[in-house]
């Protein structure tokens, strides 16, 4: 007597680590940490009447167009188009890590023939992540292209979809991969004290001595936790292609 089928949702999943399409993702994601460089080399060329302090200035003056006034802020960036294709390489590099990067990748941190079972949920998970990413991306591109002094609040819509949707990102896909890299702690730590950061933010309306620290302490943990994603995957997905590649010249 023949066993009844399994329904679908008991299927379970190998995903393919070593495609060209996760590959890209990977590398999209980890190329985030081009902004480091973006901001240096503007902060290098700033203008002001003060030089530009991390601690004390936003991270959206470097982005300011024009230089003058703003918001009680003397604002000054030669490099305004710099940092602001900077923002939008940003986003956009995590958008396409969204779209690239497949949820049942996501489930087992890129564990060549791990299975992956769509009915379990880490697999929920995966998908809510990339949703974050998503998410974060597009509002980083919106970033780039309003900047803070062109009189639109999409600027402020932007950093705020970055800041949430990224810490959020963050701790789901770092309480994912709890037991499957070592680096699951480091990116669930980036993703609380990027939520952190953004409650105190909030609360104190950031109001604070060091407004440009307590703003970094939102964003640099997001790109940087971002960032040791895409190089755990990135560096899987490369070990599987040298494996099979060795493989396909072996057998030839």
């Amino acid at each position: 007597m023949s066993s009844a089928p399994l329904p679908a949702a008991a299927l379970v999943y190998i995903p393919d680590t070593a495609s060209t399409r996760q590959y890209i993702g990977a590398w999209s994601i980890l190329s985030v940490l081009q902004y480091f460089a973006a901001e240096s080399a503007v902060i290098g060329a700033w203008a002001g009447p003060q030089p530009y302090d991390r601690r004390t200035a936003f991270i959206s003056d470097l982005g300011a167009v024009t230089c003058g006034v703003f918001d009680g802020r003397a604002v000054c960036s030669p490099l305004h188009l710099l940092m602001n294709v900077s923002f939008f390489v940003q986003g956009l590099g995590i958008l396409l890590g969204a779209l690239l990067l497949s949820s049942g990748l996501l489930c087992v941190a890129a564990r060549p023939g791990a299975p992956a079972r769509p009915d379990e949920k880490p697999w929920h998970a995966a998908i809510v992540v990339r949703l974050f990413m998503a998410t974060a991306g597009a509002g980083t591109m919106l970033v780039g292209l309003v900047p803070e002094d062109v009189g639109s609040p999409l600027h402020f819509a932007g950093a705020l979809m970055f800041f949430i949707a990224g810490a959020l990102g963050l701790t789901t896909l770092g309480a994912i991969w709890r037991s499957k890299t070592p680096l699951a702690w480091f990116i669930l730590g980036c993703g609380v004290v990027s939520l952190s950061a953004l409650v105190v933010g909030g609360l104190t309306r950031m109001d604070v001595p060091e407004p440009g620290t307590l703003e970094r302490l939102m964003g640099y943990p997001v790109t940087v936790g971002l960032a040791s994603a895409g190089l755990v995957i990135a560096q899987r997905v490369h070990e599987e292609r040298k494996v099979r590649k060795a493989m396909r010249m072996q057998a030839e």
